[in-house]
């Protein structure tokens, strides 16, 4: 694996093999670093992080490395589930509390909750704003006529 730096010689089993996949995906795209970074919602150093298992990736950077390595369907719910078997088995840091006995995958990582724009599906975006942004429109459109009008009375 070219220039990567070593993985920690502890790492379970699931998290090693996890990361190296993402390693290759990554290095496939070939992309640095700093151009992944502009092409996902994630920066540089959280790649960094990521890439060298000192922190789990959120799902939806790995998602957006799968669609960037031009991974769909099959392929990219397999990294779905290499995800779901490393974040269970990735290392906590002895600061943290442990993890709450509700966690929804028990794994006591929050999956990141925020998704840029161009990442959220159709069937999450909400009807919020989709509705706010015609009532805008709307009203945009009512103002544009109503400075014709005047503009028609007060010169024509």
């Amino acid at each position: 694996m070219g220039g990567w730096q070593p993985l920690p010689d502890d790492l379970p089993p699931e998290v090693r093999h996890f990361v190296e996949q993402l390693r290759l995906l990554k290095d496939r795209t070939g992309l640095s670093l700093v151009a992944l970074g502009a092409r996902t919602a994630y920066s540089k150093s959280s790649w960094h992080r990521y890439l060298n298992a000192t922190q789990p990736p959120p799902r939806q950077a790995v998602a957006a490395l799968c669609r960037i390595a031009g991974l769909g369907g099959t392929d990219a719910e397999r990294y779905g589930v290499r995800w779901e078997l490393a974040v269970q088995a990735w290392p906590r840091p002895a600061t943290l509390p442990a993890p709450p006995a509700e966690s929804a995958a028990g794994d006591g990582y929050e999956d990141d909750p925020t998704l840029p724009w161009w990442d959220t599906p159709p069937e999450e975006s909400g009807r919020g704003r989709s509705g706010r942004l015609l009532l805008s429109a709307v009203l945009l459109l009512l103002v544009t006529l109503l400075i014709g009008v005047v503009g028609t009375v007060a010169f024509g």
